[in-house]
Order: C-alpha cells, then sequence, then structure tokens
C-alpha cells in the first residue's frame, strides 16, 4: 500500500510527486496520458509563470516532469476508473476519519491499486467546439484562456465565442489591449451579468455578432479568420481575425469520482486551500478543484498543498 497515489499529471500533479518524493514518501503517480503535463502541453508559450517568460509551454511540462523523474517518482500510465474506500464505496459525504484509515482502492483500467491517501489532480478540460480548424490551430491562434494568452495578440484583431460572464470578462481583458474584438453569441442578448454587459458593450473596439454560431476557424500556420452563420438569416461572413477565444464553458474530469466525495453543481470537487475534501485522506489539486483562478502557478501550488496536508493526514494515524 502506498502512502500516496496521485491522479493525474498536469502542473498539480507533478507538483505534487516532487514534494512527495522529496518528503520520502511512498508514492505513485498515475497518469491517462502517455505524457506528462495536461492542458500546459497545448499552450505554444506560457507568458506568465514566474522566473520562465516566453517559455514554450510542452517544454514546461516536460521540465516539470524531468524534476520529479530527477527525484525518483514513479509513474504509471493508467485510466482511474473508480476511487473507493477499502470497505466497499461510500455514497455521499464522509465525515468519519475512522471510515478512511483503512486507505483508498483506486481502480485503473489495467489494475487496481491501493493508498493510505490519495490526491486528486486529473484535471480539468475546455469545452470545444469541434467545429473544422479548432484542433490543428490549437495554440496557434485558438485559445481557450485569455489571462493566458492575450498578451500575444496585443495591437491584432481576435474574437471570442461566448455569452457568459467568462467570455464577456475575456473580451474585456483583450479589448485593453487587442485593436479589434469581435464577440460571436448565438443570441441576441448576452448571458453575463449586467454590470459586465455594460463595461463590454460601452468599449469603443469591440463588435457584437449577435444571433451567430461559428463555422470554422481559417488559416494555414496560423489563425487567419472565423467563418461565422447568423442562425435567424443563415447569411454567413469570415471574420479577419488572428486570433480565436474559445469561452463556452470547462468541465472538470471528476467523473471517476461522482458519489465519493462531495462536489459544486459543476462537478468540481469541493475542497479548500488545503486540498481537503469531504472524505478524509482524500485531497484534490489543480483546476479540478473549487477555486477563482485556475492558472499553471496556482496548479503548482495545490499539488504542494495537498502534500503537506496528506503528511499530516499520515503523521496523525500513528
Amino acid at each position: 500500500m502506498y502512502d500516496v497515489i496521485i491522479i493525474g499529471s498536469g502542473p498539480a500533479g507533478l507538483a505534487a510527486a516532487i514534494y512527495a518524493q522529496r518528503a520520502c514518501m511512498d508514492m505513485l503517480v498515475l497518469e491517462k496520458n502517455y505524457m506528462s503535463g495536461g492542458q500546459v502541453l497545448d499552450t505554444y508559450e506560457v507568458d506568465n509563470y514566474p522566473g520562465l517568460k516566453g517559455m514554450n509551454g510542452f517544454d514546461l511540462g516536460m521540465k516539470l516532469r524531468e524534476h520529479a523523474d530527477a527525484l525518483g517518482a514513479k509513474f504509471v500510465t493508467a485510466a482511474v476508473r473508480e476511487v473507493r474506500i477499502k470497505e466497499g464505496r461510500l455514497e455521499g459525504d464522509v465525515q468519519a476519519a475512522e471510515a478512511a484509515k483503512a486507505g483508498f482502492c483506486i481502480v485503473t483500467d489495467k489494475e487496481t491499486y491501493e493508498a493510505r491517501t490519495v490526491i486528486i489532480a486529473a484535471g480539468a478540460q475546455h469545452r470545444k467546439l469541434g467545429i473544422p480548424g479548432e484542433e490543428a490551430l490549437a495554440g496557434r491562434g485558438v485559445s481557450y484562456c485569455a489571462t493566458c494568452d492575450g498578451a500575444f495578440f496585443r495591437d491584432k484583431t481576435v474574437a471570442v465565442i461566448g455569452g457568459g460572464d467568462v467570455a464577456v470578462e475575456d473580451a474585456i481583458f483583450l479589448a485593453r489591449g487587442c485593436r479589434k474584438v469581435y464577440v460571436v453569441h448565438r443570441r441576441d442578448e448576452l448571458r453575463a451579468v449586467k454590470s459586465l454587459q455594460e463595461k463590454l458593450l460601452s468599449l469603443p473596439n469591440v463588435e457584437m455578432v449577435w444571433d451567430s454560431v461559428a463555422l470554422d476557424i481559417r488559416g494555414e500556420q496560423a489563425v487567419e479568420g472565423l467563418a461565422v452563420k447568423n442562425v435567424k438569416t443563415q447569411e454567413t461572413q469570415v471574420l479577419p481575425v488572428d486570433g480565436v477565444f474559445v469561452a463556452v464553458g470547462i468541465q472538470p474530469n471528476s467523473q471517476a469520482y461522482q458519489g465519493l466525495v462531495k462536489m459544486d453543481p459543476a462537478g468540481y470537487i469541493c475542497a479548500d486551500e488545503t486540498g481537503r475534501t469531504s472524505v478524509p485522506g482524500l485531497f484534490a489539486a489543480g483546476d479540478i478543484r473549487t477555486k477563482a483562478l485556475r492558472q499553471i502557478l496556482t496548479a503548482a501550488a495545490d499539488g504542494a498543498n495537498a502534500v503537506f496536508a496528506a503528511e499530516q493526514f499520515l503523521n496523525a494515524q500513528k
């Protein structure tokens, strides 16, 4: 039985691996993909990680993995199907620490592992449009994070797709540095809170594209245009843009933990800054937990905090 099993190998999981190995914990990282790094691998350039200005996202992911490897962290490629208390699966909130003392079973598509504590760092994924050009131009003009990539489009023209709070906030943020910002929304009014709507609509370099859906993203080596269709008139047009920011929602990779741990209505695992969840011995780190800011830096900090909390939990059981 491991002291801790870390599920996920994005920045949160890799940071947790580094801290767990340095703490001399018997640990294992379970990663779904054959390459560590998570969403950062799809980021062309990372410009907001302190001390590593302008680093390629792929390189940053590899450096995090190399650090964990250098310390001797153990990795297994396997998809997690279920996590349960050893005595059997528990439904709903679990408050009694006694229930977790026996440890956890982590069922994967290959075999079952056991651990005294578990850190879930499985991350989240941006909802995608599923249109031509989106995958091919991801990281080359197609982005899902304005605060991450907006600085690369200074004095350029971009489009934001969406009509909720995040989309409007992204458009406002981008309008500060971009020459022009199109906001493409399938309805004739925004869903964002009124205060955000008023601020957005007051900006001179923002143009609303109402009642419209994206058809395809065009370009060879980088984004050159966005084709949209008006759902009322069926007319199509191509917006001349250098970047497309998709803001149609994000979903946590928490399906395997439904019924085990308390989650919010959106499916994020409820956990505080320490990573502690409603199940003693079970911790959440990174994009999968309830939090305001989801960035590489905050994910790495979550990983460190979760290991520290797991150490405290284990020490308390002695």
